[in-house]
């Protein structure tokens, strides 16, 4: 009987033992899972920079410990309110936004743009902020663009220092996603470059490897708009580099009936309405026929979801900086690769349909 007792106790003791391991796996993996992230952005409203904020910012593995905004596509004044803005949409106004640097690192930089369309041929290139007059303040923007007062405000302090000191804080756990142009990150390299192997990976929007620019002949915009910036930040040795260029963004097309689609199961006010007004859906009402393409919300999806990446090639990479027709321009290199230049992971395809139907169903949760 006594016997009989024992192994009764033991095999209960052994069942509590075993749906206590069971139960744990998943918090553990869960903990493991949780990513830190830090988002660069020269942001716009939803596409593509807003959509891709605010996935991240809804994303069950991601945490979304910051956004720092960037010249590109529109002025820090701008993206700050713009970020502001939908982080207020979807209540997740606990993630701060941190105004970054104003102009890219090459004195005058938006000066020789004019000088690059005279000289090159490139009258009708996109040139994002470098087409029109700063604005005075985000505040003045936000309460031009919203016709009324935020209910927050950015962090008080510059987001070079905020990416300095969560990257200390958070050794070896911090995700760059990098998606305007790279002065904040190569400013922040350049104060305090002990932050490099501390940064457990860096993923960039930007270059166009083995496919024409869009920007120019030879250059994607952003880094076209600082390749100064660019050429230091993927020369340094981080741990690991991921590229999202135009050589799989460009297999990325998106077209009226999608948008269109899109639209029709937004069910947030706010982001509809942004949809609605954007200036993609002008495109798509002037010219129905017209293809675009997503750019910064690939490199957000595959940080939620790396499985998403169906080919890519490991190379190391460069970009050339002297003033010229190639301005700009990224160099991918199996060997012979110039001194100092670093590897990086250049993201070639990735499951489109998956990827649709990841966006389409955080954007109906929104």
């Amino acid at each position: 009987m006594k016997n009989k007792h024992f192994h009764s106790v033991l095999e209960r003791w052994l069942s509590i033992a075993i749906l206590a391991a069971v139960i744990a796996v998943p918090c553990t993996a869960s903990g493991q899972e949780k990513e830190k992230v830090i988002l660069d952005t020269d942001m716009v409203e939803v596409f593509d920079d807003g959509i891709a904020m605010m996935m991240l910012a809804k994303a069950p593995n991601i945490e979304l410990i910051g956004v720092t905004t960037v010249v590109g596509n529109t002025w820090v004044q701008e993206g700050t309110a713009y970020a502001i803005r939908q982080l207020e949409a979807i209540n997740r106004t606990d993630i701060p936004v941190v105004p970054g640097i104003r102009q890219p690192i090459y004195p005058n930089r938006f000066e020789t743009i004019k000088n690059e369309r005279i000289l090159f041929g490139i009258d009708n290139t996109y040139v994002g902020a470098a087409d029109y007059p700063e604005p005075k303040s985000w505040e003045s923007v936000y309460l031009t663009k919203y016709g009324k007062e935020p209910t927050t405000k950015p962090l008080d302090m510059k987001a070079v220092n905020f990416i300095i000191e969560q990257v200390k804080a958070n050794p070896g756990e911090i995700i760059i996603i990098a998606i305007g142009t790279c002065v904040n990150i190569a400013t922040a390299i350049r104060i305090a470059p002990e932050i490099v192997p501390l940064v457990k990976r860096i993923v960039y929007m930007g270059g166009s490897f083995f496919r024409p620019g869009n920007a120019t002949p030879t250059a994607e915009f952003n880094w076209w708009l600082d390749p100064d910036a660019a050429k230091i930040a993927i020369r340094s040795p981080f741990k690991e580099q991921i590229i999202v260029g135009l050589d799989v963004c460009e297999k990325m097309p998106f077209r009226k009936d999608r948008y269109n689609h899109i639209q029709s199961i937004t069910t947030n006010p706010t982001i509809q309405n942004m949809l609605q007004r954007s200036f993609l859906n002008q495109i798509f009402i002037d010219n129905p026929d017209h293809t675009h393409y997503i750019w910064d919300v690939i490199a957000a999806c595959i940080v939620m979801d790396p499985s998403l990446i169906k080919d890519e090639v490991t190379r190391y990479v460069d970009v050339n900086s002297q003033f010229g027709f190639s301005y700009g321009q990224a160099f991918a290199f199996e060997n012979n690769q110039p001194t100092g230049s670093q590897q990086a992971h250049i993201i070639l395809e990735v499951d489109s349909d998956r990827l649709w139907e990841m966006v389409e169903k955080y954007l109906t949760g929104f």
